[in-house]
């Protein structure tokens, strides 16, 4: 149980008066003032029992053939799904948000991770955070540490689907999906979409919204669709 948690129902038992929501007693007279607000106090309930509910996630994603990291966080239940033979591995300190209340722009849907073929492989290096964002390889995902991707960003190394006889659809992820390479700090923002092929460089911004289907190299920013890069000024040269 986590150390906030044990915190709150201590608190919570030496003084029960907490929870009165009502803003004033039988007799009349206003209510004394709690140390914390009844909302805020659910809230603080509410985080500890995502805290709780992590281990079961992360113990889900080990049986499902992630290799994790130590520090690993899951605030709600991702999408997982590793394919034969593949690898998916998530670094020390990683961050993944999938809870609708766990990002300021709220998450629409999970985090979702997934390994499409035989010899795939998926990595987010340390300290990696991510919040209801889409990373699906099918031959080759690389995010370097300290990177962050903003609520419902994607980074996509395939098509997915490919035109098949009689004007249908085949659905062979791995063909011709190319390697995506993105660095370390980088900053991906909200609904970005980082598409195959493309390598992105240390400290690099792709603005929100932002379709990336060339490369961006260190400390440029990228915007907008079609993607315009230019250099970032203001890049920081502390790592």
């Amino acid at each position: 149980m986590p150390s906030h948690f044990r915190d709150f129902v201590r608190e919570l038992k030496s003084n029960p008066q907490q929870l009165n929501f009502s803003a004033a007693s039988h007799s009349g007279n206003q209510s004394p003032m709690p140390n914390r607000s009844w909302s805020e106090n659910l809230g603080r309930l509410l985080n500890g029992g995502r805290g709780c509910f992590s281990i079961l996630w992360l113990f889900e994603a080990r049986l499902k053939g992630c290799s994790l990291g130590t520090g690993v966080k899951c605030s709600g239940r991702p999408l997982i799904s590793v394919a034969r033979e593949s690898r998916l591995i998530i670094g020390d300190g990683v961050s993944i948000n999938s809870a609708l209340r766990s990002n300021p722009l709220g998450c629409f849907q999970p985090s979702v991770l997934r390994t499409l073929s035989s010899r795939s492989e998926l990595v987010l290096a340390s300290r990696v955070g991510i919040s209801a964002a889409v990373i699906c390889a099918a031959v080759s995902i690389h995010i370097g540490e300290g990177t962050i991707l903003g609520s419902g960003a994607m980074i996509l190394d395939n098509d997915f689907h490919h035109p098949a006889e009689n004007f249908s659809w085949g659905c062979d992820p791995a063909r011709e999906a190319r390697p995506v390479s993105i660095g370390r700090g980088v900053f991906i923002g909200a609904r970005a979409i980082v598409l195959k092929g493309v390598t992105i460089g240390d400290r690099a911004i792709i603005g929100a919204g932002t379709v990336v289907t060339r490369d961006v190299p260190a400390r440029h920013l990228a915007v907008g669709n079609p993607v315009q890069i230019k250099p970032w000024l203001s890049a920081p040269t502390v790592e």
